[in-house]
């Protein structure tokens, strides 16, 4: 049986919560069959495993599990984690998710850090312009764009439409009329996005610029809303992207992005095609009939780097 010893150490507090909140999507959506159990002919009221299932495939007391589920234990020993991992056939990136909410759940204190800086620092807006004509820009970690070149800004469709603080990654497949359309694999892109930002707020669910966000989504969007109950922490990252964009037509481009040194919360997005392919031109083409205001970012940041 997998040791049950901690202590509660506050467990009212939202770092339980979210441990709890974790296990209890997994375990609804994690069907006997899965993991080896009968199911019986009788109708079963509780979707995916019940907690008494799940206690025992992970050798623990019905009463600890459900502690643990309803946020009132904070502290699983690490033998207890993997038993649930295991029981739940988690994997490498859910497993590690489920320890960073058993260790924030241990340390959690009410006041939420501050977010990280907007700021985006003069060298990486330099190097956005280097970069083109391939689309690029720096979002926050809650998918603000905070920074972009020309065909940067151009590949979102419309997104320019929205007030600079408006614009953001995640409130664009959402909110944004042209996201479905511009996507071909829209459901595809939006459970990759939400599992992104349920990772993240599942380690600081009371940060505001994510709070803000995902409350704005939740009452605007059901689905996200769907997307969010889920508690997915995993999305499938795909390196290449379609676009079926308004103004250049069906471009597949590669994408990369990477964390950017010095600057905790952001990240750099590229996308590059081959030279000399239909791709390649329609790229060209996007970062030449950009935006005047994507255009005038770029003069504004010459003039900068001039003085």
């Amino acid at each position: 049986m997998a040791s049950e010893q901690s202590s509660s150490g506050g467990g009212s507090g939202s770092g339980g919560m979210e441990l709890g909140q974790f296990l209890r999507a997994r375990r609804t959506q994690t069907r006997p069959d899965q993991v080896g159990l009968t199911v019986g002919t009788g109708l079963r009221r509780t979707p995916g495993l019940r907690r008494e299932e799940l206690a025992t495939l992970a050798g623990m007391s019905i009463d600890y599990y459900v502690r643990l589920e309803r946020g009132k234990e904070t502290r699983p020993s690490p033998s207890v984690l993997d038993a649930l991992a295991r029981a739940l056939r988690l994997d490498d990136a859910e497993h590690q998710h489920l320890r960073d909410l058993a260790a924030r759940a241990a340390r959690y204190a009410p006041e939420p850090p501050p977010p990280p800086s907007r700021t985006v620092r003069p060298h990486l807006k330099r190097l956005l312009e280097t970069l083109r004509p391939s689309p690029a820009y720096v979002i926050s970690r809650s998918m603000d764009l905070l920074a972009w070149n020309p065909g940067g800004l151009a590949l979102y469709a419309g997104v320019d439409d929205w007030p600079v603080k408006q614009r953001n990654l995640a409130r664009y497949l959402f909110l944004h009329p042209t996201a479905r359309t511009l996507f071909p694999d829209w459901e595809e892109q939006v459970r990759g996005c939400v599992a992104r930002l349920r990772a993240l707020a599942g380690t600081a669910p009371d940060a505001p610029d994510l709070t803000q966000l995902v409350g704005e989504l939740l009452l605007k969007s059901p689905d996200f809303a769907q997307l969010w109950e889920r508690y997915d922490v995993v999305g499938r990252k795909r390196f290449q992207k379609t676009f079926h964009h308004p103004q250049v037509g069906i471009l597949t481009l590669s994408s990369q992005g990477m964390q950017l040194e010095g600057t905790p919360g952001q990240r750099l997005g590229v996308y590059t095609a081959e030279p000399g392919t239909p791709d390649h031109d329609a790229m060209l083409l996007l970062d030449l009939t950009a935006p005047a205001e994507a255009k005038d970012t770029k003069g504004t940041e010459q003039q900068r780097a001039q003085s």
